[in-house]
């Protein structure tokens, strides 16, 4: 299904949000502070860009690109990198603040690639008050893989097939899709062609959503 208008399912008990390229934007950001760390590390360009960087956790990215021996000081040094980073290079994406501020906590989570200090500064440098989080730190096993969307789902106390995915990246949608959930992609970092998935929007100022006694209700409005 490719629904580009109208109300989404019947009802949903929880929505799970991907942070960057869904809620947030930090692509100037992470393209800046990968690069120095690539070239810190030297990792050629041609082996840089053969990796994708989006929506992944970054212990895996580094596993793909450096020997284990010196993984876990790559992964710290990428931390601290973003996180410096943070100040200023961190935007609100079209629709969040809309939409979160319409849904009360225990009916929303925020589940991220990013590591869990990352993710808050990100969030805390927008104003934006989190619920509840899964991150990189959380899990054994990152997106595309169902675990992170599983446990946000479980720490919420709600039926997986009755959450909704909200995702940018190909990996997080694959991920929402395994865990039995209904998948809403955005085209903030992909096109529309990459992005499989129940329905697709520009971004969540395509979104509403209504908070009744039988959950959450989604309206999708993406004409031109």
């Amino acid at each position: 299904m490719n629904l580009l208008h109208g109300k989404l399912g019947p009802t949903f008990d929880a929505l799970l949000f991907d942070n960057d390229g869904t809620l947030i934007s930090s692509m100037e950001s992470v393209h800046r502070c990968w690069t120095r760390w690539a070239r810190e590390y030297g990792i050629t360009e041609e082996a840089f860009a053969a990796v994708e960087l989006h929506g992944r956790p970054a212990a895996e990215i580094i596993a793909d690109l450096l020997p284990e021996d010196v993984r876990a000081g790559a992964l710290a040094r990428i931390e601290v990198l973003e996180t410096e980073d943070v100040a200023g290079g961190v935007v609100l994406l079209p629709g969040t603040k809309e939409v979160l501020s319409a849904l009360p906590a225990g009916r929303w989570a925020v589940v991220t690639s990013a590591t869990r200090p990352l993710a808050e500064a990100r969030l805390r440098e927008v104003g934006v008050d989190f619920p509840e989080m899964v991150a990189a730190d959380d899990i054994t096993r990152g997106k595309p893989d169902p675990e992170p969307f599983l446990l946000a789902a479980a720490r919420l106390g709600v039926d997986p097939a009755r959450c909704a995915v909200f995702e940018d990246a190909p990996a997080g949608l694959a991920a929402g899709r395994a865990a039995g959930m209904t998948t809403v992609a955005l085209t903030t970092t992909h096109p529309a062609a990459e992005l499989d998935a129940d329905v697709v929007v520009r971004d969540l100022s395509a979104v509403s959503v209504l908070v009744g006694a039988d959950g959450v209700t989604i309206e999708t409005d993406d004409r031109p």
